[in-house]
């Protein structure tokens, strides 16, 4: 008996069907990292620790006082005496002073008191001292502590599909399991007496089975795990028990041929004896001949025999459905995209450089990721795919077009945020149910990507000279045809440690002789802060603003973190350091407070209408958000929160 087509539907209309039946409910479950490469994260994953959890060494060599070596030459070494050797795993209480040095391991603790590590390459040892040929500056050769990950950080979102490199990350904050979706169950089923298996002989009037081994694939491919039964005849009790097993095993059956409206087509048949029949047909070429049918809420797919129609309404209306379950997305290979900014790299040396990628005026751009020591992870876990330097090239230009190798998916952003990272950005961006793709840049790299057209959002609390925050710095940086909103504030002030054992109460306290400072990098608002207090402190005082520095011990040694901060006063590197509570609540150590910083978010004027962007600033204005910065202690709204400022 001859089927005819029961009604030829849209595919809109086949999918909106299929969803008014089935709704796809992701599967979560929680397993060890070591069986989740591959699965999607079921919640957001934040760490419990710092990465590195201490300031390190880079290289082998010397730690020092990079001042003791600004006037080394390779004709006039500097002579420091050292004090012994730090091997990785060490932990030294001694205290590295002007004239001294420590030897030290790559991955080794910095010793208090030393600022930079001299590489081993540029010295020579003699007796108890060591000659050093080289200078260094504050900073060189040290990784800082919480620089690669801070503790309490959010390191990697729902959503992430988890490759070597999340798990990676996972494994360097010590984090075990997770809680991933689980993989869809898929059954496949062949039909057709024409069809022959691939370890059978290829005889007269048969073809191989094509279909269950691509369809198979493709499960795989998107997130699934294929049940291969293999061929089944054209016969319909055949055809019965073969899908009622599968409908016992899987959450999804597909089958494949015997679906048009031809004599020995008989799928149609099958299927309304054992399910309800949703869909026989759909006006797309190829793959017309499709049938969606409901058995106890599993779908079943009985896709068109002939393999580009099968793989076709696989891709249109099966692959969306196993990634739902799965928690995917669409895959991309390879894009070509500008860098951002100018790279050097070493000649003779091929180098793959991790880059994260926006859309932007003129099509994509590449950002570096940040961080370029061999120990942080995530130079790899946060990128989108990296760009191949040959060995002769030297330098990258920026805007430079450049081929880059994808890792993964490239999900067009619905949001698109760059600059300054802040806890309180998270909660934001957690509520918008879109694809959100953050680059941490800093406030000054999240400015220059509005005004390149890069970001929807740049998260900025840059201090200038007169004390405003933000404003008047935006302006001098070029930006136009900007709106500047104000955000938030974070308290800022002195980490010490509990109980504020050294009596702090004042910057004077600073000059003191029982008294070490953990300062903040060159640039920073937290660095420029500590020298307007000091610049007015030395005018009280009658005296010099640099001999006011040389009198504060520790004002040589950066930290470029808030996170480091709070580390080095926690483990007695240091007395005290300038910060935001947030960081010293994270780490139980006390506070004294200073001023409010102004966390502030610069957005393009066109991006105003964009919906993410509208409900970006619907979250900073609610009074939920509100809540949840006064539950993390320093940070909270004021009456200027979702000011608009032309720029």
């Amino acid at each position: 008996m001859r089927k005819v087509f029961r009604q030829i539907l849209t595919i809109e209309e086949a999918k909106n069907l299929l969803f008014s039946r089935y709704k796809p409910i992701p599967r979560v479950e929680e397993l060890d990292i070591l069986s989740a490469t591959g699965r999607v994260l079921a919640e957001d994953v934040y760490s419990k620790i710092s990465v590195p959890p201490f300031d390190r060494a880079t290289v082998d060599g010397f730690a020092v006082k990079a001042e003791d070596t600004f006037s080394a030459e390779e004709d006039n070494p500097v002579k420091l005496r050292v004090l012994g050797k730090i091997e990785a795993g060490d932990w030294v209480e001694l205290e590295v002073r002007s004239g001294e040095a420590f030897e030290i391991s790559t991955g080794s603790a910095i010793p208090k008191g030393a600022n930079a590590v001299v590489m081993v390459e540029f010295t020579r040892e003699v007796g108890e001292f060591v000659e050093i040929y080289k200078s260094v500056a504050p900073g060189e050769n040290v990784m800082f502590a919480g620089s690669d990950i801070m503790a309490g950080e959010l390191i990697l979102r729902k959503g992430t599909r988890l490759t070597h490199r999340e798990i990676g990350v996972l494994a360097a904050c010590g984090i075990k399991r997770v809680k991933v979706y689980g993989k869809p169950k898929v059954a496949v089923i062949s039909t057709g007496n024409e069809l022959s298996d691939l370890n059978g002989t290829l005889t007269k009037g048969k073809i191989y089975d094509v279909n269950s081994f691509s369809i198979s694939s493709a499960i795989e491919e998107n997130g699934g795990t294929a049940i291969r039964f293999g061929i089944v005849r054209d016969d319909e009790e055949d055809m019965k028990r073969a899908i009622l097993k599968a409908l016992n095993l899987a959450d999804i059956v597909i089958t494949s041929g015997s679906t048009s409206s031809g004599f020995g087509d008989k799928m149609y048949r099958v299927l309304e004896e054992l399910a309800e029949i949703l869909v026989h047909g759909i006006a797309v070429k190829p793959g017309k001949p499709t049938i969606i049918a409901i058995s106890d809420g599993k779908p079943i797919f009985g896709l068109p025999g002939y393999p580009v129609s099968a793989l076709t309404i696989f891709e249109l209306i099966v692959a969306p459905v196993l990634r739902e379950l799965a928690g995917l997305r669409k895959d991309s290979r390879k894009v070509n995209a500008r860098l951002a900014v100018k790279v050097f790299s070493e000649i003779g040396r091929r180098e793959f450089l991790p880059v994260n990628l926006v859309s932007g005026k003129e099509g994509f751009s590449a950002y570096p990721v940040t961080g370029s020591y061999s120990g942080a992870i995530t130079a790899l876990a946060f990128s989108d795919g990296i760009v191949e330097v040959p060995e002769e090239v030297v330098m990258l230009e920026e805007n430079e077009v450049v081929e880059v190798k994808l890792f993964s998916e490239i999900n067009p952003a619905d949001l698109v945020f760059i600059g300054s990272h802040c806890i309180g950005v998270d909660f934001i961006l957690k509520e918008i149910k879109g694809n959100v793709k953050v680059i941490n840049v800093g406030s000054t790299g999240g400015i220059l990507a509005v005004k390149r057209g890069e970001a929807d959002i740049a998260g900025t609390h840059l201090l200038d000279e007169s004390g405003v925050y933000n404003e008047k710095i935006v302006k001098v940086l070029g930006v136009k045809n900007a709106v500047l909103v104000k955000g938030y504030l974070r308290d800022q002030g002195f980490i010490v440690a509990k109980g504020n054992p050294k009596g702090i109460e004042g910057f004077e306290d600073l000059l003191r002789d029982d008294v070490r400072l953990i300062n903040r990098n060159k640039g920073s608002g937290t660095r420029t802060l500590l020298d307007m207090h000091l610049q007015k402190l030395a005018e009280r005082m009658g005296k010099d603003f640099e001999e006011i520095k040389r009198k504060i011990k520790g004002y040589e040694v950066e930290a470029k973190t808030h996170d480091a901060v709070a580390i080095a006063v926690a483990t007695k590197r240091a007395d005290v350091g300038l910060g935001i509570k947030s960081v010293a609540n994270l780490y139980n150590l006390d506070f004294i407070p200073l001023r409010s910083e102004e966390y502030d978010f610069l957005i393009p004027r066109d991006r105003l209408g964009k919906w993410s962007v509208e409900k970006f600033l619907e979250i900073l204005k609610s009074e939920e958000f509100a809540r949840k910065l006064e539950k993390v202690g320093g940070l909270r709204v004021y009456e200027r929160t979702g000011e608009i400022i032309e720029i």
